[in-house]
């Protein structure tokens, strides 16, 4: 297939300064002729706005600027660098955040599930190099998923940076079919992936979640128990041992970031169990009997890598697994975006489509999930 007319120019939503809004920018279109030889150029169907973009814009990386923003895309290869296998111009991806590891670490080397692990990398999309909110974008073939005819653009851009990590995380807690496993920030944007991909795979699931948006979203994607954090440790802890015969879960996994979250994760689950953290604030609080007593093992998890990913997304075309999306059309709406990201009142998550024709393109193909 010959490579798509590239043009010069295109707009982006980039961070211009540490701590104000972004600004649309017209900046230089990546050429053919520019990629490194692992390198895909996409043209972007959708970005998805993400945690870690508030972290970018508070300078928590400290990059120099400006940036373009979203580590969350996906969208349709229009050209290849010279030693990319597995990818043609044409096939519609879910693009890669790491970008350029070093291919000699020994994380590079494998095993395969720890290559998103290298710290040699020169950086990640949308933190340490350009993102996706942009027309086109450049991403690494190595960390870069093609999407089965059955998942959308819409799912696959959030389910880049969310879906892969929390799928990661469902994975690591290592649990059985009809185990039980907690999810402790359940309905959010992680979180009610998390749900669908632990049903998907069998398991039982208790989601705790402190607002009444994110404790309706857990109910809706099928958690078999969902428990109020509001009511304290001990009465989550209460409602969990009610159905766990006093003992708690299985496993739990952490997506929240509030002070008490991880506490909470430790206390639902049962002794000499795993807790997965997910989250990432600046200090994890977790009482020492929790560790020292109870034997809780608390296990830190990334991103997918690269076969991880794929299963992810043979899964969801398997199970049809939903991603909540509150999508806003083009760049400009940026502004509005922000706003709701930032009111609280957010289920799921904020996508921007970029190209609509690419959507509309994809629907003759049977993407649906």
């Amino acid at each position: 297939m010959s490579t798509p007319q590239i043009p010069k120019e295109m707009r982006a939503i980039q961070v211009v300064e540490f701590n104000k809004p972004y600004k649309i920018n017209t900046v230089p279109v990546p050429q053919p002729n520019e990629l490194a030889p692992l390198d895909l150029l996409v043209k972007v169907a959708v970005a998805s706005n993400c945690h870690t973009d508030s972290m970018v814009q508070q300078g928590v990386f400290g990059r120099p600027l400006p940036q373009t923003a979203s580590h969350e895309g996906s969208g349709t290869v229009v050209a290849t660098g010279s030693e990319v296998q597995g990818f043609k111009v044409g096939d519609r991806v879910m693009c890669g955040i790491p970008f350029h590891p070093c291919g000699s670490c020994r994380d590079c080397l494998g095993p395969e599930n720890q290559r998103q692990y290298c710290m040699e990398l020169e950086g990640h999309a949308g933190v340490q190099v350009n993102g996706f909110f942009a027309a086109y974008a450049k991403c690494d073939s190595r960390s870069s998923t093609k999407l089965p005819d059955a998942v959308t653009f819409q799912s696959a851009a959030p389910l880049a940076c969310a879906g892969r990590t929390v799928w990661r995380a469902v994975l690591q807690a290592g649990l059985k079919k009809g185990e039980w496993l907690g999810i402790v920030g359940s309905g959010g944007g992680l979180g009610h992936l998390g749900i669908q991909f632990a049903k998907a795979l069998g398991l039982n699931v208790v989601g705790v979640d402190a607002r009444d948006e994110g404790l309706e979203l857990s109910k809706h994607y099928g958690a078999d128990v969902v428990a109020d954090a509001r009511k304290g440790k001990e009465g989550v802890v209460k409602e969990v041992h009610a159905v766990t015969n006093g003992e708690g879960v299985d496993a739990t996994v952490n997506l929240s970031d509030h002070n008490d979250a991880a506490a909470i994760a430790c206390a639902i689950t049962k002794m000499h169990a795993t807790v997965v953290q997910v989250a990432q604030p600046d200090n994890i609080s977790i009482p020492f009997p929790e560790i020292i007593f109870r034997d809780i093992r608390i296990h830190g998890t990334l991103i997918a890598s690269p076969e991880e990913s794929k299963g992810m997304l043979d899964c969801i075309a398997e199970h049809g697994v939903t991603v909540t999306t509150q999508p806003f059309q083009g760049l400009d709406s940026i502004g509005e975006l922000t706003e709701l990201v930032h009111g609280g009142k957010l289920k799921g998550k904020a996508i921007i489509v970029v190209d609509p024709e690419q959507i509309e393109h994809e629907k003759k193909i049977g993407a649906k999930f």
